[in-house]
């Protein structure tokens, strides 16, 4: 997972070291004798070395040790699914499993030149072992079985093995297909909709309830034979593997030069990775949350490229010309000669439709009628609403509430009158004061991070002053950042939300609540656990003069934060007031589960005075907890958890379709007890502040996206019980309607 916390611009000491680190480094370039035009590929280790050295917080020993992990994780992340590799050639790359260190130090690409020619090779091959395998039907009558548990699995000792590998697999995948396929077609038969049908299993998905919905309406009710529905799903399985290879040949050696670099940086912890420059843009865009372009998103499709969204208020959606679902086939800067991109690489295409504010890109598009018309659009900045902060009303036994749902720490290091998140949540906790709210809700449930100054900012709004986080970095004095504005925007009822994968940033925020007792902490058992500060340093300042182009950036780790009470969140994160229970609970998918994670330690407390203004803060602390205990759907999510955590181990499936039937239908008949929790729905009716009914009455597709989200909430326990939370810890009287305990007992059991 990759978990951004802060480029920490703002960090002169930072600053300062790599300056040091430039100026050593032309020096060192200068005396090594580098020409006017140097390997890319070897001034890259070149550089990515040093500065790792120099700059990280804790840099490895670069030996065979270290050599053996760099090897691991490249070799598997080449072939995950050996699909690829044949035994022999792992034979041949183990030669070098001790000698990578060395390599590196000398800039040496003998080992990823074997390999990477090598993958190339096989494949090619692998092209025609899947092609072949798709032209003769499956015979489901046999018992055979296929093991997904590829971690274990050997590599394939020749070509046989392999082909025999990938007809397995394959078989898996159309053998999953066609079930559905004969269902819906069984069902059709009974007069029974094919959509109706599918909602009846719990994980069917919306993309594959419209897809069902489509080819039903195609078929036009026709009853197809069973060598029709298996050739069909032998021709859809290998339209995908058909997609897959063509992404695949999209990317080219320096693609995969990035995945054996990211393979060495990784061995010094999991959070120090190399952008190339496509990648480094794509981060940008993602922690300011905008972009100059369209506003449109793209996707490959085949050999076209396709509108797959417009971003609401961009210059694309705003001419009402182009649409989702138009195919790319030229793209002109101004008034020069048009392009084709028809078979180009999306990144590509993506760099030549954006570009800077004010100048113009045509597109020639071939509409979804089949007509192909020429779009003109004048580029802008285009802020992706969906990075941003956003709040909503809710009116509960009388009293109202506000919930801000904060998808990540964003900034624009670049604008200081840019968007941030500091100055949205302190907005939005104005225009929730002003809607005379009783208590708010700060959701940072899935956020990964983000900018740091951000989280200081944030805290502040809800403390008087005081320390937020404290950060050490090697070899020096830790430091505190504090709020120092006396000011405090709300200082009422607060509730944290978080989960497992509230990470970096959001851990910081909740534990800084946490400490000061300012607001109750509910969700996941405990939070991700990354309590590193990385910081991403341009690599194409240290080198003068380059011939090869741009060089790309490196995230690094440089330092570690605390908690105000001295503890790490490194590994542990942050433990909730109030645990509820999740469905993923039992899945390792947090810090402590990612090799190479840097350890938890402790620092001294930094001074600080517990907030004493909550009324209730305990009380509404165990009443939660007791309802939680004696709520039917939350008994519902705790047993889906340790049944989904027992399924994680099942690998092995039947390639028998009457054993595979009979094993799926198993699963689904057990998936039919947790329907309910997809099902829940809660009587609360979220809302828009004034502000937003104003902008949604001009913004279609803004409406429906808060629409959708207003409705989520009405579906989302958590939710609820962080309203709950809220009724108990405030200090007016509320008025409760009374429910009899008979009754009572009778909705918790139909719950």
């Amino acid at each position: 997972m990759n978990i951004i916390l802060s480029f920490m611009k703002r960090n002169y000491k930072i600053l300062i070291a790599i300056v040091l680190i430039s100026a050593t480094l032309f020096a060192f370039n200068l005396k090594s004798g580098v020409d006017s035009n140097p390997d890319k590929d070897k001034l890259l280790l070149e550089l990515l070395t040093f500065v790792l050295e120099k700059g990280h917080y804790s840099p490895a020993t670069i030996d065979d040790a270290f050599s053996k992990g760099v090897y691991k994780d490249y070799v598997q992340a080449l072939d995950p699914s050996k699909r690829f590799f044949l035994q022999s050639d792992i034979d041949e790359f183990s030669k070098y499993e001790t000698q990578l260190d060395d390599e590196l130090i000398n800039k040496d690409l003998t080992f990823f030149n074997l390999t990477y020619d090598r993958l190339m090779k096989r494949m090619e091959e692998s092209k025609s072992i899947y092609i072949g395998i798709m032209d003769v039907p499956f015979d489901y009558s046999i018992d055979e079985s296929f093991d997904t548990d590829y971690d274990k699995a050997a590599y394939a000792k020749n070509t046989a093995e392999l082909t025999e590998r990938w007809r397995k697999q394959i078989k898996l995948s159309t053998l999953s297909s066609l079930t559905e396929r004969l269902r819906v077609q069984e069902n059709k038969s009974k007069g029974i909709n094919a959509v109706d049908a599918s909602k009846e299993a719990d994980d069917v998905t919306d993309e594959k309830v419209v897809k069902l919905k489509t080819d039903d309406a195609e078929d036009n009710g026709k009853v197809k034979t069973y060598a029709e529905l298996e050739k069909e799903t032998r021709e859809s399985a290998k339209k995908s593997l058909d997609e897959y290879f063509g992404f695949m040949n999209d990317l080219d050696r320096d693609d995969w030069f990035s995945v054996y670099i990211n393979s060495i940086t990784a061995g010094f912890d999991p959070h120090t990775n190399y952008f190339a420059p496509e990648e480094k843009e794509r981060f940008d865009v993602s922690i300011s949350g905008k972009l100059e372009g369209i506003g449109a998103r793209l996707q490959k499709k085949n050999d076209f490229t396709e509108i797959s969204e417009l971003i609401s208020g961009g210059p694309a959606w705003r001419g009402k010309e182009l649409e989702a679902g138009d195919l790319v086939m030229k793209v002109a800067q101004g008034t020069a000669m048009a392009v084709d991109v028809v078979g180009m690489r999306l990144d590509d295409v993506v760099k030549k439709i954006k570009g800077p504010k004010g100048t113009e890109v045509r597109l020639t598009v071939k509409k979804v009628d089949g007509t192909v018309k020429i779009i003109s659009i004048i580029r802008d900045v285009v802020e992706i609403e969906e990075t941003y902060a956003k709040s909503s009303v809710v009116t509960k036994n009388g009293l109202k509430y506000g919930v801000i749902y904060l998808p990540k720490f964003y900034i624009d290091f670049e604008n200081k009158d840019g968007r941030d998140a500091g100055k949205d949540i302190a907005l939005e906790v104005e225009r929730l004061k002003a809607a005379q709210v009783d208590g708010i809700v700060l959701d940072v449930r899935d956020d990964g991070g983000g900018s740091l100054s951000t989280v200081v900012d944030i805290a502040g709004l809800f403390i008087e002053q005081g320390p937020i986080v404290q950060i050490k970095s090697a070899g020096r004095k830790k430091e505190v950042l504090f709020d120092r504005d006396k000011k405090i925007e709300w200082d009422g009822p607060l509730v944290i939300m978080v989960n497992s994968f509230s990470a970096s940033a959001s851990e910081i925020l909740a534990a800084a609540i946490q400490d000061y007792k300012r607001g109750v902490i509910i969700g996941s058992k405990q939070t991700y656990g990354k309590g590193t500060v990385q910081n991403v340093i341009d690599l194409n300042q240290f080198v003068r003069n380059s011939e090869v182009g741009d060089l790309g950036a490196l995230k690094t780790t440089t330092q570690k934060f605390y908690r105000i009470n001295g503890g790490s969140t490194q590994l542990e994160g942050v433990s909730s007031d109030i645990v509820m229970p999740d469905r993923y609970a039992y899945l390792k998918m947090g810090e402590r589960d990612v090799e190479h994670a840097m350890p938890w330690d402790k620092i001294d407390a930094a001074p600080y005075t517990v907030w004493d203004k909550t009324a209730n803060f305990n009380k509404a602390i165990l009443n939660s907890k007791e309802r939680i205990a004696h709520n039917e759907q939350f008994k519902l999510i705790e047993d889906n958890a340790k049944w989904i955590d027992s399924r994680s181990n099942e690998n092995t499936y039947s390639l028998n379709m009457e054993k595979f039937k009979i094993a799926q239908n198993a699963i689904e008949e057990k998936a039919k007890k947790y329907k309910p929790i997809s099902q829940y729905k809660n009587s609360l009716q979220f809302s828009s502040l004034p502000y937003e009914v104003a902008e949604t009455s001009k913004d279609s597709i803004l409406r429906e996206k808060r629409e959708r989200w207003h409705e989520s909430l009405s579906k989302d326990i958590y939710v609820e019980e962080a309203l709950n939370v809220l009724d108990d810890l405030q200090n007016k009287v509320i008025l409760k309607k009374t429910i009899p305990s008979k009754i009572k007992k009778e909705k918790l059991a139909k719950s």
